[in-house]
């Protein structure tokens, strides 16, 4: 069975700051979130009003990166997998390797989703 918190990427969604923010509806942390992701990504349009998300796998609301811009969970899903662990081309995919770079945590869940 697959872990519906691990990501279609291999991210852990249980540990994002996103969700955590929304199970625990709590709009300090939003803002937080906010600022500290704008800075990261180098960007403005990530709004405390954005960070709402309940996984990426599961039923509710999804972080708009992930529901709208991410590349990755539209193409697991066009080929029927549960995850990108599940491709044969994972250790080639320039769509992963963008989008989690050197995140050794979810290139570890991937491979654990194999076993």
């Amino acid at each position: 069975m697959i872990n519906k918190m691990i990501a279609c990427c291999g991210i852990n969604c249980e540990k994002c700051e996103a969700r955590i923010a929304t199970i625990k509806d709590d709009d300090k942390m939003r803002e937080e979130v906010s600022r500290k992701w704008c800075e990261l990504f180098h960007t403005d349009i990530i709004t405390p009003d954005r960070i709402n998300c309940t996984g990426c796998r599961g039923d509710g609301v999804k972080y708009f990166f992930c529901n709208e811009l991410c590349e990755i969970k539209p193409c697991v899903t066009s080929k029927g997998y549960g995850s990108c662990a599940e491709c044969a081309e994972i250790d080639s995919c320039t769509k992963l390797s963008a989008e989690i770079g050197n995140n050794e945590d979810a290139r570890n869940n991937l491979k654990q989703l194999i076993k």
